[in-house]
């Protein structure tokens, strides 16, 4: 058996051990690996990595990517996004970066106590407003 025969044979290994979206307990994935596991063409995994910062891969000392489970997740969230969500590139990054500051606001509250109830009775009055604006219609 040649070498491209063996790699093949693994390739189909893998790829049958693995169902669709399941991501094996591993700590780095090479490319070719996170594309069998997200059906995601490489050329479009290095353009995600160029678009989407979430997307991060280290690198070994070949300078080959090596992606974490956490990159392999962000790519299948940017994947179910993009192609089953309709979201364009730049939509979606703008819904991922406001998700991850979500993430740290809720983290790490910024504002303090009185202010943010002043805010909130603000925020309520305009939403009241709001409401009576469009129940006259």
């Amino acid at each position: 058996m040649d070498k491209t025969t063996r790699q093949n044979v693994k390739e189909k290994a893998l790829a049958a051990s693995l169902g669709p979206g399941s991501i094996p307990d591993k700590l780095y994935f090479k490319i070719g690996e996170v594309k069998k596991i997200t059906g995601v063409e490489t050329h479009v995994l290095r353009y995600w990595e160029s678009e989407f910062k979430i997307i991060r891969p280290q690198r070994a000392s070949s300078k080959q990517r090596l992606y974490r489970k956490i990159d392999v997740e962000n790519i299948l969230t940017i994947k179910k996004l993009l192609y089953e969500d309709g979201y364009t590139v730049p939509g979606a990054r703008k819904l991922l970066t406001a998700k991850k500051g979500v993430k740290k606001s809720t983290a790490e509250p910024k504002i303090s106590g009185g202010r943010t109830q002043s805010m909130l009775t603000e925020l309520k009055k305009d939403l009241k407003q709001l409401q009576e604006m469009l129940e006259k219609k």
